[in-house]
């Protein structure tokens, strides 16, 4: 007997031919509902954080039948022991999301990018591992505005994503001050974050001589130099010290003024601060 031909069966969206409805549904609880618009980027962060998958998964069996009772417990607990690292997902996303409205459609083109989906992926691995609040913050600002900012550039996205990874939350805060008051000095930098200036064979004193290490070699913060018409640094002129300097080493609290190189201050704008959505309107994607 010959079967009969079946009309062809209207095709799946493919979200739920990959995730099922379940699963699907349980992706729009996570991500704000917002998966239609920005669907590439929200897969894209998920698939950085590998225990993600295991819980929609887990959240989707979950069943009222009774022989799955003992089943279901264990599992209900397992995705309560997730439940606050759930929502502190979906209020990053969110975030990322209703910043990406106020920039305007002019970024669809890159935020559907391959080179920006690869850095969402990185940026939510470094997120998921990170310790604590404020790098989680500064991974959330940096993803944001690299995709909402044409003018960045994602090899300095790169290179910040490693600095976030990195640096103390220390680091951070000496960058933040010579940011705040550009040529403030050693002793400034350190009496606005610690108070009191300790003795230099201190604990304290080597800490802040390792924070200010890290941050010059990592081209982050340099002391201010004069520059001439071409760009260029000009030399110092020997200074004259007095009799007791030949005796004594100098002060990691000394008067030398700091500023940020202009990596260092991209950063903070990117990184550290919330740029308004006028910025970098009109320009070319530099990527």
């Amino acid at each position: 007997m010959v079967e009969e031909n079946k009309p062809a069966e209207k095709p799946e969206p493919v979200r739920q031919i990959i995730l099922g409805e379940k699963e699907s549904a349980m992706l729009d609880k996570i991500t704000g509902g917002n998966t239609a618009k920005y669907a590439r980027v929200a897969m894209a962060a998920l698939s950085g954080i590998p225990w993600v998958g295991s819980i929609i998964g887990a959240a989707a069996t979950l069943s009222a039948e009774k022989d799955q009772g003992d089943v279901n417990k264990v599992v209900y607990f397992w995705v309560k022991e997730h439940e606050e690292k759930l929502k502190e997902l979906s209020k990053a996303l969110s975030s990322i999301f209703e910043r990406f409205e106020s920039f305007g459609d002019r970024i669809d083109k890159r935020i559907q990018s391959e080179e920006y989906i690869s850095l969402v992926r990185g940026t939510f691995w470094r997120w998921d591992h990170s310790e604590t609040t404020e790098k989680k913050e500064m991974l959330r600002k940096l993803i944001t505005n690299a995709g909402g900012v044409t003018i960045v550039r994602d090899d300095w996205v790169r290179m910040f994503l490693d600095w976030i990874e990195k640096y103390h939350e220390l680091h951070f805060r000496v960058i933040a001050e010579i940011y705040r008051k550009p040529g403030i000095t050693r002793r400034e930098i350190w009496i606005n974050i610690k108070g009191v200036i300790p003795t230099d064979s201190s604990a304290e004193a080597d800490l802040f001589k390792l924070l200010i290490d890290d941050l010059a070699i990592g081209r982050v913060i340099r002391q201010e130099r004069e520059i001439n018409s071409e760009g260029q640094f000009m030399k110092k002129s020997p200074g004259q010290k007095g009799s007791s300097s030949k005796y004594v080493m100098e002060s990691p609290f000394n008067d030398d003024p700091y500023v940020l190189t202009e990596l260092g201050t991209g950063f903070v704008r990117y990184v550290m601060n919330e740029l308004t959505p006028q910025i970098g309107a009109g320009q070319q994607d530099k990527t």
